[in-house]
Formats: C-alpha cells, sequence, structure tokens
C-alpha cells in the first residue's frame, strides 16, 4: 500500500506481525515508524530494540528471531526495528522463515529499507505475514493534497497552485516540504493571516538546487536572457562552482533529449527509465518547449564547453560565458 493510505489501514486492522517499510522518501519510512512505536510502544527502554541489518548475516540473524521471540514487560508489543536489512533468499529460509510464517502474538518487527532487494535477495513483500508499505516518492497531485490538508488543519486556507509551486520549491521531497510547512505555518500565525500565498512561499521558501535547473532551461525554452542570466547567478551565490554548474547542465538536457526521443505512454517512458511516472511526465512537458533539433544542440554545446576546460583551451568561468553566448546568440 501507499504510505498515504498507511494510518487508515492501522486504524481499521489493529497490530500486524511485520511491517516493511520501503523506498527513498525518509519522511514516510519515519513517520511510519513513529507511527507504530505510538501506537504499540508504551515502555521503549524495555520493550524495543533496534539492529543495523548490515551486521546481521548468516547466524547472527538469529539475535533478531531471538529479540522479536521475547515477551513485553509493559507495552502491547514487543517492538524490533531492523534498517537497510538485505538478506539472501537462501539466509532467509534458513533463519527466518519459520518466524515469518508463525510469527510470535506479542512481537512486531519493522524493516525499514530504502531500497528494494537485488537479484538474489529475499523479497520481503511477498513473504508472509508482511505488511507492505511503499515509502518512495509520492506523485505530484499526492503531495499538493498533504499540503493542503496540513495547512486546513492549522486553518489555513491554500489553493492547489500556490501548493503546486510550493512543492516544485522544494524538489517534492516530504523531508523538506514537512520542515517548511511548519515554518509557513507559523509564519501565517504569527502574522494572523489565514491564507498561504505564492507570494508568502517566494519570501519564505528558497528553491532547491534542482528546481533552479528547471527554471534556468525554462528561460533558454523562452529565450529570456535577463530571467536566465538571474538564476544563473543565484546559482553562483548558492555555491554552484561553474564546471559543477555545466555538469548538471549537460546531465539535465541530456536527460530531456532522451526523453524527446521516446514514445509511448508517461507510464512506459516512466518504466524505460525507472523513474517515477510523474517526472517522465515533467521532463516531457519541458522537452517539448524547444524545437526540434535543439535540445541536443544545447547539449553538445555545454558538453563541449566542458571538454574544452579539461583541455585547458577554456577558463571555467569563460566556459559559462562562452555556453551562455552560444545558446542565445548563435556560434557567432
Amino acid at each position: 500500500m501507499k504510505y498515504v493510505d498507511f494510518k487508515k489501514f492501522t486504524d481499521e486492522n489493529g497490530a500486524k506481525p511485520v511491517y516493511l517499510f520501503e523506498g527513498e522518501e525518509a519522511y514516510f519510512r519515519e513517520k511510519g515508524e513513529a507511527m507504530l512505536k505510538a501506537r504499540f510502544l508504551q515502555e521503549p527502554t524495555l520493550d524495543y530494540i533496534s539492529f543495523d541489518g548490515s551486521s546481521l548475516k548468516g547466524e547472527k540473524m538469529i539475535a533478531l528471531v531471538e529479540a522479536l521471540n521475547s515477551f513485553p514487560f509493559v507495552s502491547e508489543k514487543r517492538v524490533v526495528r531492523v534498517t537497510e536489512f538485505y538478506p539472501t533468499e537462501k539466509e532467509y529460509e534458513t533463519y527466518l522463515k519459520s518466524t515469518f510464517e508463525n510469527p510470535p502474538a506479542d512481537g512486531l518487527l519493522m524493516i525499514v529499507n530504502c531500497e528494494k532487494a537485488k537479484s538474489g535477495g529475499a523479497a520481503f513483500a511477498k513473504k508472509p505475514n508482511v505488511t507492505y508499505v511503499d515509502c518512495g516518492k509520492s506523485d505530484e497531485e499526492t503531495i499538493k493534497k498533504w499540503i493542503y490538508l496540513t495547512c486546513k488543519k492549522s486553518g489555513i486556507l491554500a489553493d492547489s497552485v500556490t501548493c503546486g509551486k510550493f512543492a516544485a520549491y522544494c524538489n517534492y521531497d516530504m523531508s523538506r516540504i514537512s520542515k517548511e510547512t511548519e515554518k509557513l505555518l507559523c509564519y501565517c500565525a504569527a502574522e494572523g493571516v489565514s491564507r498561504l500565498t505564492d507570494e508568502t512561499v517566494d519570501a519564505l521558501v528558497y528553491p532547491d538546487a534542482e528546481y533552479k535547473i528547471y527554471e534556468l532551461t525554462n528561460a533558454l525554452a523562452r529565450k529570456n536572457y535577463s530571467a536566465f542570466m538571474k538564476i544563473l547567478n543565484e546559482l553562483s551565490v548558492k555555491g554552484f562552482n561553474e564546471i559543477f554548474l555545466l555538469s548538471t547542465l549537460a546531465s539535465y538536457f541530456k536527460g530531456l533529449y532522451e526523453v524527446s526521443q521516446m514514445r509511448g505512454s508517461d507510464g512506459e517512458v516512466a518504466a524505460a527509465l525507472g523513474v517515477k511516472e510523474f517526472v517522465a511526465k515533467k521532463n516531457r512537458e519541458q522537452a517539448a518547449k524547444f524545437q526540434k533539433g535543439e535540445l541536443f544542440r544545447v547539449y553538445e554545446g555545454v558538453y563541449n564547453a566542458i571538454s574544452d576546460v579539461k583541455c585547458g583551451k577554456m577558463t571555467p568561468p569563460s566556459a559559462v560565458k562562452a555556453v551562455t553566448a552560444r545558446l542565445f546568440f548563435g556560434n557567432s
């Protein structure tokens, strides 16, 4: 299930023996853990233990099983947490299978992983008695809904456009969005305002570097030189050195060019690239703003500038100036 459905599931179904929180979004993983601990763990000192999964190899997994089978002293459940736990299928069969098939009634195991198991690894999501919680990055609409509802609970109104801008500024990273939301709500309370506006977001939330690259690319697509230079200067102030900036641009334009050449639905493109569907959708929308052949020309120009720096033909600052001139005024 998606993380957004997890609380309702737990409220309706109570405790399950094993929970797998899996995905790159740390905010969802941490909130999922906290929810279970608040619900079923009354005495953390006595009834909670955490393991580093990378240290549990072979027979060392027995310690995890023994901890799970221990009776709780005070709490409703004996809660055992293990992070980044990727045993092989053979290790699962040898040390864990019987526990997963016949879990202790008083135990609750939380497996917290950033990534899916690699080839040959135990696929916990498919094992018996496992409740799988997808903690991958949410789609844009889900994040906008989260911002809207969080603001509404505090008596602050926020429309879809403002929520979308806020989410984009934070590059759809829930960890940052949650912190920035707290800041914005505190500001609204202090100022006595009841609505979150674009102006407030612009004033208090600095756009993520990746979003600034997105803006930079849009300025180029519009042939807006002044906007392009303004964003370029902002990135320089934020610590982007010239080579890192050029490398980031080359990688970004290469990705847009590849997306522009692909056919099929957003879902099919996302699957081929190994990204979320809304990421593929956004990239395709941005690539469509450029005329045919222009994306490759831009990528080639940035790549050649990097090569000139490496060969000693240009200094990094000169390379950035040369790239800007070529992009807006041609090779002349």
